[in-house]
């Protein structure tokens, strides 16, 4: 009996300093914080340029600061016919699609014969660092959810449109 309670008192003092060591090293993030209840349709969002992405994304944020470290919450709406090039993020992401279909492919190089159809009600998640792409046949939306600070890595910098 004293053998099994210096043994749980020995893994609760590892368990004490292998957290204290994750927060130590920055690991901690801001947990997510909303002001007032809110409610959102689609048809109702102000929508605005998203700079990160090509051509004529638009973004609405939903919840949080995507440049500031801790989990947010993003609209993403692409029009008909749109590539979003291989590139990465430095956090992980779950992307939900909310309206319309997109293809999710993997790789360095956008390959429309790779990628996975999604329609509206599907998700995927993708993790750190992980190059990947997307494009789509018709308008749509999607639910971003990350952790920021978010940013995007294009595998081939030409592809970037803050560059242009």
């Amino acid at each position: 009996m004293i053998a099994r309670v210096l043994a749980m008192g020995a893994a609760g003092l590892f368990l004490t300093a292998v957290s204290t060591q994750a927060y130590a090293q920055g690991d901690q993030i801001e947990r997510l914080t909303i002001a007032e209840m809110e409610n959102f349709k689609l048809e109702g969002i102000a929508w605005k340029h998203e700079a990160l992405l090509p051509g004529s994304a638009q973004s609405a944020l939903i919840a949080g600061d995507p440049s500031k470290p801790g989990v947010f919450m993003a609209y993403l709406k692409f029009p008909a016919k749109y590539e979003i090039p291989a590139h990465t993020h430095p956090f992980a992401e779950v992307v939900t699609v909310l309206k319309g279909t997109v293809w999710n492919g993997m790789g360095e190089k956008l390959d429309r014969q790779k990628g996975d159809k999604l329609e509206a009600g599907a998700s995927f998640t993708l993790p750190a660092g992980h190059a990947h792409y997307l494009w789509n046949e018709e308008e749509t939306v999607v639910l971003l959810t990350a952790t920021g600070p978010w940013n995007i890595t294009y595998i081939n910098p030409d592809d970037d449109p803050r560059k242009k």
